[in-house]
């Protein structure tokens, strides 16, 4: 049973950064592609970033490209998001997803599997 952990959401003030990783287990996951999202109160989930952890192609949304970046250590079946120039409207719980196919979208049904979420808050 595929099992996905994440870690490293905490409090942070703005312009500070923040390394996010997310922990796969109980599957094959060398051909997956695996998601990052978040959700803050309120609002509806939405992606935030993607990757192929075969090639490592990449994929995020306008509002944090050249802020995030998304990276993958596959011998530790880790995903990895860093957080750098963090906003106040970053704040959000921030979920790990996967998608058996590698689709690289970023859409919520796209993705099979997700953990449990961790809490990032930006403080002005």
């Amino acid at each position: 049973q595929v099992q996905l952990v994440e870690s490293g959401g905490r409090l942070v003030q703005a312009g500070g950064s923040l390394k996010l990783s997310c922990a796969a287990s109980g599957g094959t996951f060398s051909t997956y592609g695996m998601g990052w999202f978040r959700q803050a109160p309120g609002e509806e989930r939405e992606f935030v970033a993607a990757i192929r952890l075969l090639g490592g192609t990449t994929n995020y949304r306008d509002s944090v490209k050249g802020r995030f970046a998304i990276s993958r250590n596959n011998a530790k079946n880790i995903v990895y998001l860093q957080m750098n120039s963090l906003k106040p409207e970053d704040t959000a719980v921030y979920y790990c997803a996967a998608d058996p196919w590698a689709k690289l979208g970023s859409g919520i049904r796209e993705y099979d599997y997700w953990g449990q979420g961790t809490q990032v808050t930006v403080s002005s």
